[in-house]
């Protein structure tokens, strides 16, 4: 019996399972140094989340992290989780750009390579494939492991083999969602085992409490390496403990090993940086086995709960676990790992906020459903097909195929920001928040979303007096008005504006303040100039009381206005994209008429309720 290795996850998937990807890399570099002592196979600590959040949240530059992270681990090899033509976007890039961004990533210090689609379509990984090993690098395919009636075991097997024919150099199980059951993973190990000469890598979320189970049969099936995550981050949404695993093994013919007081020591530090990020926790930290029939991924379930936090509606949780499925059944059973994840978990949340099922279609359901994403796995509903993109035809080759080389045309986007090809990827990856970083970088204003301090918690908790009230009732000359605030500009400005709800309607209110509250939430707006101060043949912001009054279900942020004061629009044409949840959706006129005002422009933070647009109607 082998000797069994250990990937650690805890710079990556641990973090991005239970604090939402919040974990800032001044908090990973001090205990390189012991993670780099322990002999772990690999560790986990780039990709997935973690470019979105270094650029978005923590403003850091992801290629500066994975430069900091090599020097400090110069004896393990660092692991990066590819989303094949994806990268680490929520589109497929041109060929070139794929071969771009492996190379820069393996120059920077990526050693291994996990790559995989999210739908399980190896035509979409095999650029990312070649590309690793001619940078000289470990191929790691990657399997989405998922259930329903189109996946078993021999699906599995025959993917496993296409993957072994295209040269890689390891095959990884990817339980993204923890669906995996101890005596399934017995049999898929032993069945890719039997049908390729490879290492097989067994990945399982512990969110329905089976992954330590799975882990310990697919080592007795012939698995070589075993996922786990560090203590302090383990379990729940997140991975089997690396110390439980190496006490569990310890003494038989699998024997990692790996030191146990040195992990502890490990484990020692994280639970003290943990605690710095207590804002971004999951609500519940609890087994559920929900997952075993919605499959939402470990990664995703925190951020579905902000989300609909977010819209207070952190109450229809259940509802929208339920929907997950049928949306996923619509679409032809694709597995949930990012991007579709997003894609099926944004649409089942929309359907149950509009109040209609498929009332409203986000652009990537209706790419997905063109075939743009590759070829589902199973049968789409087509009366679900036909309802969001209409006779428009569904491609069957390859999406990368109809997509020409990019990669000049980005660096004359970016050029008068970009100081390297790792700019211009960053750039490629996100235009606009890439953009954006890049311009505040050489403005030298990057500023990290804050951090609470750790004895505001209790306050927080238990609504103490640290913070102020965000929903109460006014009454002004004999009129009581229902008040909640929705977020604030940055703090320090001269007059920051206030988002409020007063009776249900969306409103915008400049405040000028004399004194800051030392401590406030994270996570507030960002400042932004009065929406009100837009453009309107109708002047005021009208409260959103007739059919012509837009609005979205989703709080989010406007990429783009596809409309013009005094334009002529049909009802179900597109006036507006919103960005929410990462994924971009259409807002399309309720009536047909003319464009008598306009609310928002690219860049605005919405809100429900609140009128972004107003027609006329005819």
């Amino acid at each position: 019996m082998p000797q069994i290795k250990i990937s650690e996850l805890v710079l990556r998937d641990g973090h991005q399972s239970l604090i939402a990807t919040r974990m800032r890399t001044e908090d990973m570099l001090p205990i390189c140094a012991k993670l780099d002592r322990v002999g772990f196979w690999s560790l986990e600590a780039w990709g997935g989340a973690t470019f979105d959040a270094c650029v978005r949240f923590l403003k850091e530059d992801p290629w500066e992290r994975l430069k900091k992270l090599r020097a400090a681990l110069p004896n393990t090899r660092i692991n990066m989780l590819l989303r094949g033509q994806n990268l680490l976007g929520y589109r497929h890039y041109a060929d070139d750009v794929v071969r771009a961004f492996v190379q820069k990533a393996a120059d920077n210090g990526v050693d291994v390579f996990r790559v995989f689609d999210a739908m399980n379509d190896t035509r979409n990984m095999r650029v990312s494939i070649e590309a690793v090993k001619k940078a000289g690098k470990h191929a790691q395919g990657a399997i989405s492991y998922t259930v329903s009636p189109v996946h078993d075991i021999a699906y599995f097997v025959a993917m496993a083999r296409t993957l072994a024919d295209m040269g890689v150099d390891s095959i990884a199980i990817k339980d993204m969602a923890g669906l995996l059951t101890p005596y399934v993973a017995y049999d898929l190990v032993k069945a890719i085992k039997a049908a390729v000469d490879l290492p097989v890598n067994t990945h399982s979320h512990a969110t329905a409490g089976l992954s330590t189970m799975v882990h310990l049969k697919a080592v007795e099936a012939g698995a070589d390496v075993i996922d786990c995550c560090i203590s302090a981050f383990s379990e729940g949404a997140s991975h089997a403990t690396t110390e439980s695993m190496v006490a569990a093994l310890q003494g038989s013919g699998y024997d990692t090993g790996l030191d146990l007081p040195l992990l502890q020591e490990i484990a020692a530090y994280f639970r003290e940086v943990r605690k710095k990020y207590w804002q971004f926790e999951m609500d519940d930290h609890f087994v559920d086995t929900r997952i075993l029939l919605s499959q939402v991924p470990g990664g995703m379930i925190s951020n579905l709960a902000n989300q609909l936090k977010e819209q207070g509606a952190l109450n229809r949780m259940d509802e929208v676990m339920a929907e997950i499925p049928r949306v996923r059944e619509d679409l032809g059973y694709p597995p949930l790992v990012t991007p579709t994840s997003q894609i099926v978990g944004t649409q089942a949340v929309l359907n149950v906020l509009t109040g209609g099922r498929y009332k409203s279609v986000t652009n990537e359901v209706k790419n997905y459903l063109l075939g743009r994403y590759g070829a589902a796995p199973g049968k789409v509903n087509e009366e679900v097909r036909k309802l969001a993109v209409g006779n428009q035809e569904v491609i069957t080759c390859r999406p990368a195929d109809l997509i020409g080389d990019e990669l000049d045309k980005l660096r004359t986007e970016a050029e008068s920001l970009a100081k390297c090809d790792e700019d211009v990827l960053t750039y490629a990856m996100f235009p606009d928040l890439g953009r954006t970083f890049l311009q505040e970088r050489a403005a030298g204003s990057l500023t990290p979303e804050p951090l609470l301090p750790p004895e505001a918690r209790h306050a927080a908790e238990t609504g103490g007096a640290h913070y102020a009230p965000n929903e109460f009732k006014v009454t002004l000359h004999g009129e009581t008005y229902h008040i909640r605030i929705k977020g604030t500009g940055q703090p320090g400005e001269a007059e920051r504006p206030f988002y409020v709800h007063v009776d249900g309607v969306a409103e915008e209110v400049l405040v000028e303040t004399l004194d800051e509250i030392e401590v406030r939430p994270a996570g507030g707006t960002a400042g932004r100039k009065s929406a009100d101060k837009k453009e309107s043949a109708a002047g005021k912001r009208p409260k959103p009381t007739h059919a012509g009054c837009v609005t979205t279900a989703m709080p989010g942020t406007i990429v783009d206005v596809l409309v013009q004061i005094g334009q002529k629009v049909t009802a179900g044409s597109g006036v507006l994209v919103i960005e929410a949840m990462k994924m971009e959706n259409e807002v399309q006129a309720p009536v047909s008429g003319s464009v008598i005002g306009i609310f928002v422009a690219k860049g605005d933070a919405v809100t429900p309720d609140q009128v972004l647009v107003e027609i006329q109607p005819e």
